[in-house]
């Protein structure tokens, strides 16, 4: 199949047609020609008004539902609603019902995405059930296309099975994630502990609870060697010890959630429990920490950690509200409120490299792996959700660019 992307401004820093108006040839999956005019017979033509191209996007943390809650969001809709938010490669968190803890769950995970636009790359659990007792299959899931290896959300809490675990991982080249957080200090909080949960009278989760386990983490990794890689930090000191950590010369890499960069814990004053996200929002000064890592790259990945919530576990006080914000469809628009367009698609572009997959190029004869967008002033709302699940933190917020769709090999996902 042959499709023309007619007048699509270029946005990739790294060819000499960033900034330019091209046609895009794409003929069996791969870039062809691109030229100020190209016209081919029996083509399908893309002409967009204000039509935007770079190369795909990547997204290291997203939950969808499936299996087990499926009510939250299914595998073919979620990344149904990925590839029309522009992302042409995303690691699915092992967050379902049962949690993916085997070769056959995540064969499974594999297979039925198979077709989409957007490539699944699903993360293994670390431990059976995500319990932090018994480490689970690494080598088998990871001979069944595993990435890496996560407990969503949950610490490790020994750190022996954090040292068997990065030193077994050397032998198959994989990474291993801990979530940075120390359960005995942040027990029972809900919120950042500050201002707000001590005017209110809210438990909070203090920085500490992060950082602590960080330094653990780092000590760990200093001793074992390893790739570790820490997702969704909140504070400034948990990037000031993974700095340290990198001029060591440690392989150690971070992320951070997309809302940690736009809001701050003020957000939560009138226990709106749309912004009760994990880690939690934190002070401004962490968030402009945050911000100014991102840019450095100390902080390798930026995330929508999207994580769809049923309307039942989500809109209700905020002690029994579960925690998250779905974040595929508006992750660009909101990242266009603090960086230049340059530095956004370079921020939507980073990390592939960390788990083992392939980086995509925008030059003739590379895979066609493309996202589309406009650049527009909008204000985001429910008719901007694709998801089932409408538990969005971003809604109301003005934003100036919308994505379209991608083009991933001979597959075409666009947003109509």
């Amino acid at each position: 199949m042959n499709i023309i992307l007619k007048s699509a401004k270029v946005i990739n820093v790294e060819s000499k047609h960033n900034g330019s108006k091209q046609d895009i040839l794409i003929s069996e999956g791969k870039i062809k020609k691109i030229g100020s005019t190209i016209s081919v017979k029996n083509a399908k033509t893309i002409s967009i008004k204000n039509l935007h191209v770079s190369v795909g996007w990547f997204d290291s943390s997203v939950s969808f539902g499936e299996p087990g809650y499926e009510e939250r969001e299914t595998l073919l809709n979620g990344a149904d609603v990925a590839a029309k938010s522009g992302f042409t490669d995303l690691l699915l968190n092992p967050s379902t019902n049962p949690v993916l803890d085997n070769q056959t769950d995540i064969s499974f995970i594999k297979s039925k995405s198979l077709n989409s636009s957007c490539n699944i790359h699903p993360i293994g659990a670390l431990t059976l059930s995500s319990e932090s007792k018994d480490l689970a299959e690494l080598y088998d899931m990871k001979n069944s296309g595993a990435v890496g290896f996560y407990d969503f959300k949950k610490p490790i809490l020994n750190s022996n099975l954090l040292k068997t675990a990065l030193l077994y991982s050397q032998s198959f080249n994989s990474v291993i994630m801990s979530y940075p957080q120390d359960n005995s200090v942040a027990k029972g909080g809900l919120i950042n502990e500050g201002t707000i949960s001590v005017n209110y009278g809210i438990k909070g989760i203090p920085n500490f609870a992060e950082e602590i386990q960080i330094a653990r983490d780092l000590h760990v990794l200093e001793y074992t060697g390893g790739k570790l890689h820490i997702p969704t930090i909140s504070t400034k000191k948990s990037l000031e010890l993974i700095k340290k950590a990198k001029s060591k010369g440690l392989n150690v890499t971070c992320s951070v959630a997309v809302h940690n960069l736009i809001f701050n814990d003020k957000k939560l004053k009138d226990f709106d429990t749309r912004f009760k996200v994990l880690p939690p929002l934190r002070e401004e000064k962490d968030r402009i920490a945050l911000v100014n890592g991102v840019k450095t790259g100390l902080i390798d990945m930026v995330t929508s950690d999207h994580l769809p919530i049923d309307l039942e576990n989500k809109k209700t006080d905020i002690e029994n509200a579960k925690y998250g914000t779905i974040g595929l469809e508006s992750i660009f628009g909101s990242l266009l409120s603090l960086f230049d367009l340059n530095q956004t698609i370079e921020i939507l572009s980073r990390g592939r490299e960390i788990f083992n997959i392939e980086k995509p190029e925008f030059e003739v004869g590379s895979k066609a792996s493309l996202s589309l967008f406009t650049i527009n002033d909008y204000e985001f709302s429910k008719a901007d959700i694709l998801s089932k699940s409408k538990n969005s933190a971003f809604l109301g917020m003005k934003m100036k660019g919308k994505p379209i769709g991608v083009i991933n090999g001979n597959k075409i996902t666009i947003n109509e």
